[in-house]
């Protein structure tokens, strides 16, 4: 896909940060680590990923706001637009030495997500897409969301709380009404790569609560442009501000939906 002047800034930037992630993924052992909460840790990988993709986003863009997850927000000159990053989602598997983790960049114009990246460095997989433009992975590959029609047949993503998190009898629940009725459940701890698996239909369907703006704003995008759907857990709630989403292809989104919210 002929992507517009922002899309090839952002996929620059995403190649650049992901670069320098498998420097560090190759010395993980080594790797200096703080603890930033329960369960939830940042390395001198993540700081130093957050800092080339500002570079690089803000070097090009210096009037848009920005948000990260390292780093925080920003206002910029124009109030309309902004960067929405995440440096390095799946943090645990990279400090734990297990290849799936992602760096995810969105476009924010008005309130909505007009583009966005998500780009494995440990697979060379780029997923990538622009608000009416279609859904498309590395350099050539359009995405589609998968066809499949019966519960019974399709594999669905999750993530499930760590710590102490308050979510967690909520997900149990969920659990306890989606695994009888489908071909099982994967938890893979990277939300911006569970949502890119759904536009390409490696997924049938994601949910997960309780994430932030940044794990999962260009991957609702994704899923969009590939023909899927994306709602809040909740009707009537922000998708970026309460961070709990489902994911899930035309077929499915009844009884996938009505088994996440219980209904």
């Amino acid at each position: 896909m002929q992507g517009s002047a922002n899309l090839n800034v952002m996929i620059k930037a995403a190649r650049k940060a992901g670069r320098s992630l498998v420097k560090d993924f190759r010395e993980v052992e080594n790797l200096q680590v703080s603890m930033k909460g329960a369960g939830d840790f940042v390395s001198k990988a993540d700081i130093a990923a957050e800092e080339i993709l500002k570079e690089e986003l803000l070097g090009a863009r210096p009037t848009y706001g920005w948000l990260g997850e390292e780093g925080g927000g920003q206002d910029g000159e124009d109030p309309t637009r902004r960067w929405i990053v995440d440096p390095l989602d799946g943090t645990t598997n990279f400090l734990h030495g297990m290849p799936h983790w992602a760096v995810s960049v969105a476009l924010e114009h008005k309130g909505q997500i007009v583009a966005g990246v998500v780009f494995d460095p440990a697979k060379d997989e780029m997923f990538y897409a622009e608000k009416g433009k279609g859904a498309w992975l590395n350099q050539s590959q359009r995405l589609r969301v998968s066809g499949r029609s019966r519960m019974i047949e399709a594999v669905f993503a999750t993530g499930l709380p760590f710590g102490g998190r308050d979510t967690l009898p909520a997900s149990l629940q969920d659990l306890a009404r989606v695994l009888p009725v489908c071909a099982g459940v994967r938890r893979w701890g990277a939300a911006a790569l569970d949502l890119a698996y759904v536009a390409a239909g490696r997924y049938d369907g994601y949910w997960e609560r309780g994430l932030n703006a940044w794990d999962i704003a260009a991957g609702l995008l994704i899923v969009r442009e590939a023909g899927g759907f994306v709602e809040p857990i909740r009707e009537g709630q922000s998708l970026l501000e309460s961070g709990s989403l489902i994911a899930v292809n035309d077929p499915l989104s009844q009884p996938f939906i009505k088994a996440i919210r219980g209904a």
